[in-house]
């Protein structure tokens, strides 16, 4: 797992936490479906490489 890897990663949740406040505070639900998407799809490949790098070892 590179770093910079990990930064998208992180990256790409943080946008989605931030997507799905913006989509609650403003009531909208097609905001709101984005950011879990992307919150959930970034914490999915911080799991992945996790689990890569422990096999690596």
């Amino acid at each position: 797992m590179s770093a910079g890897q990990e930064f998208r990663n992180k990256a790409q949740a943080f946008k989605g936490r931030i997507t799905e406040r913006l989509g609650r505070t403003t009531r909208n639900r097609r905001l709101q479906r984005e950011g879990r998407s992307d919150r959930i799809s970034g914490n999915l490949k911080q799991s992945i490489d996790k689990a890569k790098g422990a096999f690596r070892r």
